[in-house]
């Protein structure tokens, strides 16, 4: 993702007042999304080597993180619905990253696991992505990226996280 500066063509040099996006950047929605869009440009050159994107990077991670959960408990952490995790799953182990193992309690679902390659992926992917949201590259410090993130996950926590669609 380039920015949605990057998909539109420069403002002619005519002299003319840059728009009114006051209204916009009043809005908490806006101004999160503004924010992530800048992230996620810093991100993707770094998962690019490992052949990731962004939410292929968040499952292998929340699956690294947490061996032998389900690919329900994945969907409601990452707010996925069931039909696009059971792509992304396919792909991270048609490359040999992810297993499915038959789940000890229950039958009818299967527990998901890193494989040694998906660990070694999953680890190299995750020190890039933590070098780029460093003080430099969000202008922030490190206790107002921690309040930041916390204020973040109170109106996403607060909401439901996966009863929004």
């Amino acid at each position: 993702m380039r920015g949605v500066n990057a998909r539109c063509p420069p403002r002619a040099a005519s002299g003319a007042a840059p728009p009114d996006t006051s209204f916009l950047e009043s809005l908490i929605g806006y101004n999160a999304r503004r924010a992530a869009l800048a992230i996620i440009a810093r991100v993707l050159p770094t998962l690019q080597p490992h052949d990731l994107r962004v939410v292929e990077f968040s499952v292998l991670t929340v699956i690294a993180h947490n061996p032998g959960i389900t690919s329900r408990q994945v969907c409601a952490a990452l707010d996925i619905l069931p039909p696009n995790l059971v792509g992304l799953l396919r792909r991270l182990e048609r490359r040999g990253l992810v297993e499915k193992r038959a789940h000890p309690g229950d039958r009818r679902a299967q527990s998901l696991y890193v494989t040694a390659l998906g660990a070694q992926v999953q680890r190299q992917a995750q020190d890039a992505v933590a070098a780029v949201e460093t003080d430099e590259a969000t202008h922030l410090s490190a206790a107002e990226r921690a309040t930041l993130i916390a204020l973040l996950r109170r109106i996403y926590q607060g909401n439901g996280a996966g009863t929004t669609r």
